[in-house]
């Protein structure tokens, strides 16, 4: 039996892109895998996932296993790590997506050109009977296509497409799009989830499956965990769990509940950035928090091998004279979480950035058990 393997590759939108395809995958009646950051999946045997895209041998005793269980599709995560290691080598696409491309990584490929280079080489590799599916609003989507044999095919919700969407209403209860001409209401929320939708939509239709049964089961699905996952207090304080961990990321979830907002609620945002990864980017998170919240606190991610206070010391060269006022700096992730928890008045929106679907917090070589989404939920239950 042939396994139809699916790749997925981007600096956000990897984990529920693929996600989003094996459930949708799993609703149609299909056996299928699913390796990402979260988790990985034969059918809905769940086997724990320590990297993006496992080492070459895991990965391929991963899949036999898969097509000894009868699975006719796998959707999996393409890390830049594992394109420049050589992870994904021999292996044959039946397609690839990119999804976006923004600054990440440069502790590892030093530059973003490199970061480029390796996305982009993903397509290159594809075979001339795969598809090659891009993001058309992403600046540099045209040029991971420039040298593929795959066939082109572009999605977008700006400019011309192969495969377009319209955002017509954008809740903190779901979205409501028009693609290619249908509307329909999901269970996810935010433009960047708009841009997952209809990667997952493009790519379920490039594989032959029929539009409108795709987009009706396409409607069923929620979040995936970690990703825009949102807790409601008893009174009524709203808490969201999101992986940003980048920039851009960070950027794409304060937007979007920008836009879902209602009235004069405070937006109070929890980030940390982690140890042993790109620094640069720690003073430009901070500004982001600081650019669309009311209150921001400051705190560990994952420090791994570095000293907390100094991850701190670089996140606050990013915090400007006129937002000192709202920013506070609380090494310690629980006593952060619960410090947002009692500043928030009702109707507030609490944002947990940077951890999502983590449950540990790696200091000094070991990982501790912690899950913010845990932690919210038992402060949230004592309220009642």
């Amino acid at each position: 039996m042939t396994l139809k393997l699916v790749g997925v590759t981007g600096t956000n939108g990897k984990t529920t892109t693929v996600t989003l395809l094996h459930n949708l995958y799993r609703e149609m009646g299909y056996k299928a895998g699913l390796l990402s950051t979260v988790c990985n999946k034969i059918n809905d045997e769940i086997i724990s996932s320590t990297h993006t895209t496992p080492d070459a041998i895991q990965l391929n005793t991963l899949l036999k296993k898969m097509v000894d269980e009868s699975c006719t599709h796998c959707f999996m995560e393409v890390s830049s790590h594992a394109i420049v290691q050589h992870r994904i080598t021999g292996l044959h696409f039946a397609g690839g997506v990119f999804t976006n491309i923004t600054r990440d990584h440069l502790d590892y490929h030093a530059t973003f050109d490199e970061y480029l280079k390796a996305k982009k080489t993903f397509f290159d590799l594809l075979g001339n009977s795969a598809f090659a599916l891009s993001n058309a609003d992403d600046r540099n989507g045209k040029i991971m296509l420039q040298n593929t044999k795959a066939s082109k095919n572009m999605y977008g919700l700006s400019g011309p497409a192969d495969f377009k969407a319209k955002i017509i209403e954008n809740r903190l209860s779901g979205l409501q799009l028009n693609i290619d001409g249908t509307d329909v209401w999901f269970k996810l929320v935010g433009n960047f989830n708009a841009y997952n939708l209809l990667a997952t939509y493009a790519t379920a239709v490039l594989l032959g499956e029929d539009k409108s049964e795709t987009l009706r089961l396409l409607s069923k699905l929620k979040a995936v965990e970690g990703r825009f996952d949102y807790l409601r207090a008893p009174n009524g304080i709203i808490a969201i769990i999101d992986y940003a961990h980048t920039p851009d990321a960070l950027s794409n979830v304060l937007t979007t509940i920008t836009s879902v907002r209602e009235g004069t609620e405070n937006v109070i945002t929890v980030v940390g950035c982690g140890g042993e990864r790109d620094s640069g980017k720690r003073p430009m998170m901070t500004k982001i928090a600081c650019d669309y919240s009311d209150k921001v606190i400051l705190t560990s991610d994952n420090p791994r091998s570095e000293d907390p206070e100094k991850i701190l010391e670089d996140m606050m060269q990013g915090v400007e004279i006129t937002a000192k006022r709202k920013v506070l700096s609380i090494q310690d992730r629980k006593e952060a979480i619960k410090t947002a928890c009692l500043l928030a008045k009702q109707g507030d929106i609490i944002l947990f950035a940077g951890k999502g679907h983590e449950k540990y917090q790696e200091i000094k070589g070991v990982k501790y058990p912690f899950d913010d989404k845990q932690i919210v939920k038992e402060i949230f239950d004592q309220q009642k």
